[in-house]
Parts: C-alpha cells; sequence; structure tokens
C-alpha cells in the first residue's frame, strides 16, 4: 500500500518514486554547494597546497581571463568540433551495423565476436601506432575518438533492438511485410528512442577521451591548453580546462535529453 493511499507522510527516498521538480533543484544545488563550500573552507584553511589546489576563486577568474584574453574560445570551439565529427562518424557507422546485429542473428554470428573483442582493447593504447600512420594532424585525434566509443555503441544498439517486442516483428511478418519493411518500419522505429539514449550515454564517453587526444602532439584544444599549463605548474588553467569541459559534457547531456523529450513526449510517462 502506497503512503498515499495509507495516509502516511510520504518518505523522502522512495523506491522508483518520482521526486518533484522543487526536491530536484535543491538537491542539484545543495550537492554543488557541499562541493564547493569544501572547497573554498580547504583552502581558506590552508589544508591544501594553493599551488596544486588554487582556490575556486582563482579558478573562475582564470577562466574569464582564457576567454577575454588569452583566446582560449579558439581552443574551445576545436575541441567541440573534435568531439562533434568523431562522434558523427561513429554513429554514422554503429547505428545500421547494430540494427542489423539485433535483427539479424546470422549477422550478429559474425560481427559479435569482432566488436566483443575490441571492446577491451583500450584506446589510448592505439596513440603510439596512430602517431605512426597519420601522423600528428587532426586524422589521428579523431580516430582515437572514434574508436573510444564506437565499439560500445554498436553492442548498446544491437542490445537495444534484440530487445524489440517480438509480437511487433510477428504481427508485420504475419501481414506479409518483407525483411526490409520489418526493419526499416517496425524495428527500427520502435529502438529509436533507445538509440538516442545511447548516443547521449556514448557522447560523455567521447568528451574523456577529448583530454587524451589532445594533449599528444597538439597545440590546439582544451587538452592542448592544460599540457601547456602543466609545464609551467598553473594548476589553475588546468583545473579551468577541466570544469570547462565538464560544462560542455553536461550541456550536450542536457541537449539530448531535451531532444529526447521533444522526440518521444510519449515514453515520460513511462519512467
Amino acid at each position: 500500500m502506497s503512503d498515499v493511499v495509507s495516509g502516511r507522510r510520504p518518505r523522502l527516498i522512495q523506491i522508483r518514486v518520482p521526486v518533484s521538480r522543487r526536491q530536484a533543484l535543491i538537491s542539484g544545488i545543495a550537492v554543488w554547494a557541499i562541493f564547493f563550500g569544501i572547497w573554498i573552507l580547504s583552502s581558506a584553511l590552508g589544508w591544501v597546497n594553493p599551488i596544486l589546489v588554487p582556490p575556486p576563486d582563482q579558478v573562475f577568474a582564470t577562466i574569464i581571463r582564457l576567454f577575454t584574453v588569452d583566446g582560449f574560445g579558439s581552443d574551445v570551439l576545436i575541441s567541440i568540433m573534435r568531439v562533434l565529427i568523431a562522434f558523427a562518424l561513429a554513429t554514422l557507422v554503429a547505428v545500421p551495423i547494430g540494427v542489423a546485429m539485433g535483427a539479424f542473428p546470422a549477422i550478429d554470428a559474425v560481427i559479435a565476436p569482432f566488436v566483443s573483442a575490441w571492446r577491451y582493447l583500450p584506446a589510448p593504447s592505439f596513440i603510439p601506432i596512430l602517431l605512426m600512420w597519420f601522423g600528428t594532424g587532426e586524422t589521428p585525434k579523431l580516430v582515437l575518438l572514434f574508436l573510444g566509443v564506437i565499439f560500445f555503441l554498436i553492442t548498446l544498439i544491437a542490445d537495444h533492438t534484440r530487445d524489440v517486442r517480438r509480437e511487433l516483428i510477428e504481427t508485420a511478418l504475419t501481414l506479409g511485410a518483407g525483411r526490409r519493411v520489418t526493419v526499416m518500419q517496425v524495428m527500427f522505429p520502435a529502438v529509436l528512442p533507445n538509440i538516442l539514449v545511447a548516443m547521449r550515454q556514448m557522447l560523455a564517453v567521447v568528451w574523456t577521451y577529448l583530454v587524451i587526444a589532445e594533449i599528444v602532439a597538439s597545440t590546439t584544444g582544451i587538452g592542448a591548453m592544460m599540457m601547456r599549463a602543466r609545464r609551467f605548474l598553473n594548476t589553475d588553467e588546468i583545473l579551468a580546462g577541466i570544469i570547462v569541459i565538464g560544462v560542455l559534457g553536461m550541456l550536450s547531456d542536457l541537449a539530448f535529453a531535451q531532444l529526447h523529450r521533444r522526440l518521444f513526449p510519449y515514453l515520460e510517462t513511462k519512467r
């Protein structure tokens, strides 16, 4: 019996019971207030070395200086373009392969052993050979970001495609639909919301690989700026770069969440 029906006061933490917007907003602000409170207190009381952990006000002043004086905006734009290009290429490859694997067990039997093995190979381990193959231009950075996400994205899309309700497929086949129609007009629309969710999850992974891709033989991008700052022990600039990447990642995540709500509003009531 629920708390509402029983007349009892609702508990703060309940299993799969949505929280109000007010509670979500307060919780989100509170956790960041605690984080920055600990940071400010640690700096003010001298618990941390200010050279290694500068106070928050210094870091945020550095962010403003980087954008207004040092031309950091161009580095940010270059990093965004690298992430978007690599992720778009990975999506273009992963969606058809993942859907085909999920729809046709014969294709899955061929591709799955290859994809499953590559998932366990760490993308950064390819850096030396990528530099040998492609030099120090844009290509090795894009390939590294591509390799970091492609195999996980294929696996997620294939798993979601296999979860499409069997009744839908059998109904389409019973009504005379062919393989192409069943896949493109029945299975793909059914799995599309989950494909978007998988893309949202994997875009976060691309952002985590960005610094790794840009610290090797690169003079542009957020990661390159952070490596330059490391040489001169400018930890405030390194933390500024981390914060900027975090903000960009959060904005892209919110954009995907908003896109999912706009495209599939009928799914919101099921959560």
